[in-house]
């Protein structure tokens, strides 16, 4: 893993888009040395088009304490990490470029893991009706929203 000067992991951006990638989640097999806080998802999935919102999620949640987190900004990207290891909470944008995250829903619901909805419509979200019922949070949404969702959602194993 490459570091920037001061020790910060590096962070590649590919352009705008599904193929941007963070390496802050040391993802090559290696472990960071931060333990979950109780309650807490030790390996949380986000799902976001938006490199920025993603980065700040991340930023946010690896704050928390949790372990791991990983970023995919495409539907596609979202359905290799999965099967490459289950995470154990995913953040899904429900409006990703030209695509909508309901695929990745469908795979969480199908394998048990609890998700959440994340959007800038808010109640307005026009959800498929098996996914009605599944929390959500607003863009932008506080620290605390996501602290408390995390907390009562997201390690249920």
């Amino acid at each position: 893993m490459r570091l920037e000067p001061g020790g910060r992991p590096f962070v590649h951006f590919r352009g705008f888009g599904p193929d941007f990638q963070s390496n802050a989640n040391l993802g090559m097999g290696e472990k960071m040395d931060r333990t979950s806080v109780d309650g807490m998802p030790d390996d949380l999935l986000i799902v976001e088009d938006d490199p920025i919102i993603a980065l700040d999620f991340e930023d946010t949640i690896l704050g928390f304490g949790v372990k791991t987190v990983r970023i995919a900004g495409s539907v596609a990207r979202a359905l290799e990490l999965i099967e490459q290891r289950a995470p154990q909470f995913a953040l899904l944008d429900v409006s990703l470029i030209r695509e909508k995250s309901f695929a990745i829903a469908e795979r969480l619901e199908a394998l048990e893991i609890p998700f959440a909805f994340v959007t800038g419509y808010g109640s307005d979200a026009n959800l498929p009706p098996a996914f009605a019922k599944k929390p959500r949070l607003p863009k932008p949404c506080s620290s605390d929203a996501l602290h408390a969702l995390l907390k009562s959602h997201g390690n249920k194993s």
